[in-house]
C-alpha cells in the first residue's frame, strides 16, 4: 500500500533481492568431493543484494526503506527483527502465509563463499513480489533497484527516469531500459561471465557506456575495477589491500558504496573509491551483518589512498 510521500522522510529507496541466510562458516577451504568438512560456526542473518546494501546504508546514516519479496513463515521474523536494530524501514515488505520465503544457504571455506539456493524455482512459480510504493520513491533521494523482477523493476527505472530521481542498479544488459537512464550501473565478473563469456572487454565496457549517460563500473574481486563515462575514457583502479576475513556480502556492498557516493554528489573517482573502501572494509569482518562498517571506518580507508598488490573486496 502507497502512502502519503509528505509522511516519508527518506533517504535510499531500495527495491529488490532481500533474503534469509544460513551461514556455515567451515574449518578452513571448502571441501574435495566425497571429502569431510567440518562446520566451525552457523548464522541466521538476512542478506541478498539490496538486504546487505540496506544494512551499510543505514550505518553510514542513511534513512533506508526497502522493497521487494514477500515474507514468508520461514523468514518473516528473522528479517523483521534483524532490520528493526537499524531503523530499516520494512513497512512496505508483505507477509505471505503460503510460502516459506526467499532462503538460501551459503558455505563459506576459506576466501570462497558457495551459495545455494531456490532462486530459479522462486522466479518460475508465479510472482511472489510487491510492486514499488511510488511516494517511496518521490520521497527519497535516490533509488537501488535490482534488475531480477521483471517488469516491476523496468517500470521502476522508468518512473525514476520520469520524475527525476536517479537511480543505481546492477547486473543488467546494455541495451535494458535499466541501465539506459541510470546514474550508475555496477556490473559484476560474475555477470559478464555468465552473459559475455568470451567477449573482449573494453569493447563490451564501450558497449555499455555508449548506452547511457551514466557512470559504468565492472568489478573483478581483486582485480582492478574499470570505470567510466561516455566519451570519457575507461579509467582503473585497484581494490584496497585488507586482512580479509570474508568476502560475502562484499559486492552488495560495493554497489550500496555507489549510492551513498552518487547520493552524497562525489566525483566518479571518489565513488568508486568510496565503493571500493566500503567493500574492503566488509571484507574485514564475518559475517557482516553483525558488524558492518561505519562512514568514520570506509572514510578512514578511503582516504589512505589506493594499496598496491593482492588486497580483496570479493566483488
Amino acid at each position: 500500500m502507497n502512502t502519503d510521500a509528505s509522511k516519508l522522510n527518506l533517504d535510499v529507496y531500495l527495491y529488490g533481492m532481500t533474503v534469509y541466510s544460513t551461514i556455515h562458516l567451515l574449518e578452513g577451504k571448502y571441501p574435495e568431493p566425497d571429502t569431510y568438512g567440518e562446520i566451525r560456526q552457523t548464522y541466521f542473518i538476512p542478506g541478498g543484494e539490496t538486504g546487505n546494501s540496506a544494512i551499510v546504508l543505514s550505518r553510514m546514516g542513511a534513512r533506508v526503506k526497502i522493497d521487494g519479496p514477500f515474507l514468508g513463515t520461514r523468514t518473516k521474523d528473522g528479517i523483521l527483527d534483524f532490520y528493526r536494530q537499524f531503523d530499516i524501514d520494512c513497512t512496505g515488505l508483505h507477509y505471505d502465509s503460503s510460502f516459506n520465503g526467499v532462503q538460501d544457504l551459503v558455505l563459506v571455506g576459506g576466501e570462497t563463499r558457495t551459495v545455494f539456493g531456490r532462486f530459479g524455482g522462486y522466479f518460475r512459480e508465479g510472482t511472489r513480489w510487491s510492486d514499488f510504493n511510488r511516494d517511496a520513491v518521490i520521497a527519497s533521494k535516490i533509488v537501488s533497484i535490482d534488475p531480477f523482477f521483471g517488469d516491476v523493476s523496468s517500470n521502476l527505472a522508468n518512473f525514476c527516469f520520469e520524475n527525476g530521481k536517479p537511480y543505481v542498479t546492477i547486473d543488467c544488459l546494455p541495451d535494458s531500459s535499466l541501465h539506459a537512464n541510470a546514474a550508475a550501473t555496477v556490473i559484476s565478473n560474475e555477470f559478464i561471465g555468465n552473459s559475455f563469456k568470451g567477449e573482449d572487454i573494453a569493447g563490451l565496457f564501450k558497449r555499455y557506456t555508449d548506452a547511457s549517460h551514466g557512470l559504468v563500473i565492472f568489478t573483478f574481486g581483486s582485480k582492478e575495477i574499470l570505470y567510466g563515462r561516455k566519451n570519457s575514457g575507461m579509467q582503473s583502479l585497484k581494490p584496497f589491500k585488507v586482512e580479509v576475513a570474508g568476502t560475502l556480502g562484499a559486492g552488495d556492498t560495493f554497489r550500496g558504496g555507489v549510492v551513498y557516493g552518487v547520493l552524497k554528489g562525489m566525483s566518479d573517482t571518489d565513488t568508486v573509491k568510496f565503493a571500493a573502501a566500503t567493500a574492503a572494509c566488509v571484507c574485514r569482518r564475518f559475517p557482516m551483518a553483525l558488524n558492518p562498517p561505519d562512514l568514520h571506518e570506509i572514510l578512514e580507508l578511503k582516504n589512505q589512498g589506493q594499496n598496491q598488490g593482492d588486497g580483496s573486496s570479493g566483488l
